[in-house]
């Protein structure tokens, strides 16, 4: 999963679906000022991962954060960060 994070626009997608706080239906191109086939690329990594879902409505794909997923990685991530209390001294 982080490797699917390891990208600017995957974050930054990430981050626009965030901000909408509902299903982003198509409106990335506008928003993010990428080329469609690049942004589709990036969609289909992040959904490759379950960290966004798509459903289909009409003729466009509308993607969302899959809660669960975003859970479990929010999980992992504080537990691998909580894990080093920092030393009191450092070569």
């Amino acid at each position: 999963m982080l490797k699917a994070l390891g990208h600017p626009a995957r974050i930054a997608i990430l981050q626009h679906i965030i901000k909408a706080e509902a299903c982003i239906c198509g409106d990335l191109v506008n928003e993010l000022g990428l080329a469609q086939a690049t942004i589709s690329q990036h969609l289909k990594e992040l959904k490759n991962v379950g960290i966004i879902q798509g459903t289909i409505e009409g003729t466009s794909v509308c993607y969302c954060i899959d809660d669960k997923v975003w859970a479990q990685f929010n999980a992992e991530l504080t537990a691998f960060f909580g894990s080093y209390a920092g030393r009191k001294t450092c070569c």
